[in-house]
């Protein structure tokens, strides 16, 4: 079994997890361990049916080709459905009854001899480490997987009730003398974990656009009003139509859409091979989404023709794929824009970075009720924070405020959002 060809610009991904044990009987087809490449998560299947065998280890960074396991096909699937040996009719009523004890002891203790394999009592890779994390033996914890297997679960129960056991009461009512020494509580211990492929390749390309790009970031606020009447007026007929809500990012990235469509350089990008800008007729705008692994940034196209609801969906669909690690390498390529939501987190501020090789991202905050002047009176308005960072190679300074102030009036009156205007 040897790591297979991902994609074109995968050259090297990590095996992150086995999800077979070393040793176990593996079908044909069936998921035998999760790789780790620098734009998603992928199952690894058997290619054969036979007993699993170990070459690479957990967290190794293999190259394409390199070898993973082995597997025996010589080794029969195991025969679970062998009945239990039981006594014969004539033994039982000739034997006394003491006798019949011990020859009933000893035949229910042959099957589970026989059953006995390298999984029983043996954790899974996962339970291993909730177990070893947690300081708990696996031989104080009873496996309910396959052939006596530990798994994550009874690992989790094992560690739940170990927090939920009593406290050792003592004895002596003598009182411990109070010691100048710090207790367990101010630990001073650290702990090292190598940094996953995926956040090796966040960091690789953060510090590339930082290094590699003039960024500046320009600033402004948009006044949202108007856009939380139009959601509250039609949300219950926009979900009864199309099943799904009117969130702030359709409307943002419809926005955005428009303005790229007038503003090309913006949605343009350097190549930096031919020293030629790319110009797009079309925005394919990258949606960051948050995963338990680390930021990734799938684009929906043609942003600039879809409808509010297709743009809603594809975001969704996106967003649940990326979290359920299932992004394809399609899936994660191109992008002419982006956008980021840190107000989802409670940010007020930031300076988004750029994702290479685009030349602008839009940066959304949270939303506060704060005092406005309005027409010579002070009244309280939902507001957000704009950041709009840029490459200052491909974008002046003008274009990239121009940009963001006819998003806040598209926003700040999005009837003309709608009718096109």
């Amino acid at each position: 079994m040897k790591v297979p060809v991902i994609g074109e610009s995968v050259n090297e991904v990590t095996l992150s997890q086995w999800l077979k044990g070393n040793g176990d009987y593996v079908k044909l087809d069936e998921p035998i361990c999760e790789f780790e490449s620098d734009k998603a998560t992928l199952e690894f299947p058997a290619e054969a049916a036979g007993k699993l065998i170990y070459v690479a280890a957990e967290d190794d960074d293999l190259e394409i080709g390199a070898l993973v396991a082995k597997i025996d096909t010589s080794v029969a699937a195991p025969d679970d459905s062998a009945p239990a040996a039981t006594p014969a009719p004539e033994q039982e009523k000739k034997t006394p009854p003491q006798e019949e004890k011990k020859e009933v002891v000893t035949e229910t203790a042959a099957p589970v001899a026989a059953s006995a394999s390298y999984a029983s009592g043996h954790p899974s890779p996962a339970a291993d480490k909730i177990l070893k994390e947690n300081g708990v033996a696996a031989n104080q914890v009873s496996g309910s997987g396959v052939d006596g297997r530990i798994t994550k679960e009874d690992a989790q129960k094992a560690i739940a009730n170990k927090s939920n056991a009593p406290a050792p009461t003592t004895k002596t009512e003598t009182p411990a003398p109070i010691s100048s020494t710090p207790t367990a509580n101010f630990s001073r211990e650290t702990s090292r974990k190598k940094m996953s492929r995926m956040r090796r390749t966040i960091a690789s390309r953060l510090v590339s656009a930082k290094n590699n790009t003039a960024m500046l970031t320009t600033f402004n606020e948009v006044d949202l009003t108007e856009v939380m009447k139009l959601r509250k007026k039609y949300q219950e007929r926009f979900v009864e139509k199309y099943g799904i809500k009117l969130g702030f990012m359709s409307l943002f990235s419809k926005a955005c859409a428009k303005v790229l469509m007038e503003m090309p350089d913006v949605n343009a990008q350097i190549d930096t091979e031919t020293n030629e800008i790319i110009y797009h007729d079309f925005a394919d705008i990258s949606i960051a989404i948050s995963t338990p692994t680390g930021l990734v940034v799938p684009p929906v196209k043609n942003v600039e023709s879809l409808k509010f609801h297709e743009i809603e969906s594809a975001i969704k669909g996106l967003a649940k794929k990326a979290r359920d690690g299932s992004l394809t390498l399609d899936e994660m390529k191109g992008g002419t824009f982006a956008i980021t939501n840190g107000g989802i987190f409670g940010s007020m501020m930031s300076t988004p970075i750029l994702n290479e090789p685009q030349s602008a991202i839009l940066g959304m905050h949270t939303i506060q009720q704060r005092p406005m002047a309005i027409d010579g009176e002070v009244k309280i308005r939902p507001m957000m924070y704009l950041a709009l960072s840029y490459d200052h190679r491909v974008i002046d300074g003008s274009t990239s405020v121009t940009f963001l102030v006819k998003v806040k009036k598209l926003l700040e009156d999005p009837v003309t959002l709608l009718m096109d205007l």
